[in-house]
């Protein structure tokens, strides 16, 4: 029955969106009653037990929606845009990455420098031809693995040599965290930093990303978001991930906290081509080089360097998002995608329950996108059809 009632109210929204136009109450009451809806369904369903939700542009945050509670109890604290959650695989796009791009930018590596080149201890194992590109964009043919808790990186490279998969990198995607835990270590070779230490003091401190963070201090914890583990109990301020865990907490791959608010800041400043409120990040051509496609299986799958375009990834893509637009999902219910195109942004949060069903979870990520770029992205397109009939 909600269900039947959530497809006929989507349905009635998408195709009325346009008369919301009329006056700013109807826009807000159409906002209020759509992506609220969704949050509020998703919670009903067992799918989520809350939510944030934040549409915005390069200007900054446009909508902000929230549901549900820290933990199912009334004295729970509320979930705002300041609630820190374990962003899972977000930490690829919004730590690693950045920290990659940083050290292109300033001439400290190459996109087709040999694995080798950083780390030695692959010589020999067959690895030579994996390049930092092959890594970034999951074509290395590396299968993932359990992460040693004695000394991670050292016998995780000593897995890696010994894997003899057959697999040779180059043109076929296979999505695997181990590309980005080997990332997080360069990022720590090369800089002579910690991942966490880089992004602090490069990526987040210069544009007021306070609330981003490895390893969540013990006084946060009450603001903190819970994940589920093995036996489903709710645990805050631990990282979700078993290897980012036995990597310390600290990994390319997974173990990042943050904050709709600050995941906005770091949207903008995408839309922006690398500058927020003055603070230049990085330089437009760098921007353009991270989110520039990469045609993978025969055509198939599209990344950019550690973004998603297109894949059996994209849910959060719905469907008017266009094609230049990107983005990246994290294990533990979150999401980003933004669009230069239409300069819009989608971010989502939740505190995920079911880990069975995701088609449905994909679903709703999808739906959220979907009914968002449906609200925000008409009046540019209005502006650009009234122009059009002035034209002769």
């Amino acid at each position: 029955m909600h269900l039947l009632i959530y497809i006929l109210t989507l349905s009635i929204f998408l195709t009325s969106v346009s008369r919301l136009y009329a006056s700013d109450e109807l826009m807000d009451a159409g906002r209020a009653s759509s992506i609220d809806f969704l949050l509020e369904n998703a919670i009903r369903r067992g799918l989520i037990s809350g939510g944030v939700v934040a549409v915005g542009n390069r200007k900054g945050l446009l909508y902000g929606a929230t549901r549900g509670r820290l933990y199912q109890n009334p004295q729970s604290p509320e979930l705002t845009d300041r609630t820190l959650f374990d962003v899972a695989s977000l930490t690829k796009v919004v730590a690693t990455t950045p920290a990659v791009m940083k050290l292109l930018e300033n001439g400290r590596i190459n996109l087709l420098d040999p694995l080798t080149r950083w780390f030695p201890e692959l010589e020999g194992s067959g690895r030579e031809e994996i390049t930092l590109l092959n890594l970034l964009t999951h074509t290395s043919g590396i299968d993932d693995m359990q992460v040693p808790a004695s000394e991670p990186i050292k016998n995780t490279l000593i897995k890696t040599a010994l894997q003899n998969n057959g697999k040779i990198p180059g043109d076929r995607f296979r999505y695997a965290d181990i590309n980005f835990i080997l990332l997080g270590e360069l990022v720590q070779r090369v800089s002579g930093l910690s991942l966490d230490r880089f992004c602090s003091e490069y990526i987040y401190a210069p544009i007021g990303m306070a609330d981003t963070s490895f390893l969540p201090q013990t006084p946060l914890s009450t603001a903190i978001a819970p994940t589920a583990g093995s036996d489903n109990a709710l645990t805050a301020g631990v990282v979700q991930d078993a290897n980012a865990r036995r990597l310390g907490g600290v990994a390319g791959h997974a173990g990042l906290f943050s904050t709709a608010a600050d995941l906005s800041r770091f949207a903008a400043m995408i839309l922006n081509q690398g500058s927020y409120n003055g603070a230049l990040l990085f330089q437009e051509r760098t921007v353009a080089q991270m989110t520039a496609p990469y045609f993978y299986s025969s055509g198939r799958i599209v990344r950019g360097l550690g973004w998603d375009i297109n894949s059996p990834y994209s849910a959060p893509r719905g469907s008017h998002f266009s094609t230049m637009s990107f983005g990246h999902t994290g294990y533990s219910g979150s999401s980003i995608w933004i669009d230069p195109e239409l300069d819009l942004f989608v971010i989502l949060l939740t505190i995920r329950l079911d880990y069975r069903d995701v088609r449905q979870f994909n679903k709703f990520r999808s739906d959220i996108s979907t009914l968002a770029v449906s609200i925000f992205s008409h009046p540019k397109m209005d502006d650009e059809l009234s122009e059009s009939l002035k034209t002769p």
